[in-house]
C-alpha cells in the first residue's frame, strides 16, 4: 500500500527510516527513492552518469571530492544535504533550555497530559520520537491495518505536516490527538485535554535557516506529497 510520505526534515535524528524502519542510513534511503518506480524512476548510475556529463557538477564534485561523481560520492552528498535539514530553536526547545516564558500555562499544562496520559512513553528523546518500533491499534483499529509494527514518527513540526498517520487518514492535528488516545492509550480525551496537547505540539514547530516552518498544502492520503 502507498505510505503518508514523512517528513525529510530532522530524519537525520531517528534511528531508523520510513515507516518501516527498513532503512538504517540516509544513504540506503536515497539509494531505494532514486530507484523506486514510485518515486524518482531512477538508479544511483544513471545519476551519476548525468551528472559526470555536465562539466558544472563535475568541477563542484572535483572541489568537494576531489574526484568525478561516482555512486558512493552522490550517495554522500545527498546525504550529507539531508543532514543539514535539521530545525532547532522550537518554543518547546527554548524552553528546555530555561526560557521560562517560551511557552504559555495552556501549553505547559498540554505538555504535562502529554506526559501523564502516556504519549511520551513513545514520543521522547531529541526528535520526540523516531527512536523505537511500535504496533498501532494497541486498543482499537488506527487507520489501514498495514503494516502492523511502524516506527514511530518524530513530532517536531507535527502541527506543519498534516496529514496524519502512516495512511495519512487523519486530516488535522486535534482529529489525530483524539485518534490516538483511543486507539493507542484506550482513553477518551476531552475537548480541553485534545486541545490541551495540540497546543502543547504546535510548541514543538522549529526553524530553518533561521525561518519559522508554516504548514504546507497537503491533502488526506496523499500518498507521498514531500514536506
Amino acid at each position: 500500500m502507498a505510505l503518508n510520505t514523512p517528513t525529510v526534515f530532522n530524519a537525520s535524528l531517528n534511528f531508523r527510516l520510513n515507516w518501516e524502519g527498513n532503512f538504517r542510513s540516509l544513504e540506503e534511503g536515497v539509494e531505494s527513492s532514486l530507484g523506486n518506480f514510485a518515486i524518482m524512476a531512477s538508479s544511483v548510475d544513471e545519476v551519476v552518469s548525468k551528472l559526470r556529463a555536465d562539466p558544472e557538477m563535475v568541477r563542484e564534485f572535483r572541489a568537494a571530492y576531489g574526484i568525478e561523481p561516482d555512486r558512493t560520492s552522490v550517495l554522500d552528498a545527498i546525504a550529507t544535504y539531508e543532514r543539514s535539514l535539521v530545525t532547532p530553536g522550537s518554543r518547546f526547545d527554548r524552553w528546555v533550555a530555561g526560557e521560562a516564558d517560551a511557552i504559555t500555562p495552556e501549553e505547559l499544562a498540554g505538555y504535562q497530559d502529554f506526559k501523564s496520559l502516556g504519549c511520551i512513553t513513545c514520543h521522547q528523546g531529541v526528535n520526540v520520537g523516531g527512536n523505537l518500533f511500535q504496533r498501532h491499534g494497541i486498543f482499537h483499529p488506527l487507520g489501514s491495518p498495514e503494516p502492523v509494527l511502524l516506527r514511530v514518527p518524530s513530532l517536531r513540526n507535527v502541527a506543519t505536516t498534516a496529514p496524519y498517520f502512516h495512511d495519512g487518514s487523519a486530516a488535522t492535528l486535534p482529529e489525530a490527538v483524539r485518534i490516538m488516545g483511543f486507539a493507542q492509550l484506550d482513553r477518551v480525551l476531552t475537548d480541553q485535554q485534545i486541545a490541551g496537547i495540540v497546543a502543547f505540539l504546535n510548541t514543538l514547530t522549529g526553524s530553518y535557516r533561521g525561518q519559522a516552518l508554516r504548514p504546507a498544502a497537503v491533502t488526506p492520503r496523499n500518498g507521498g506529497i514531500p514536506r
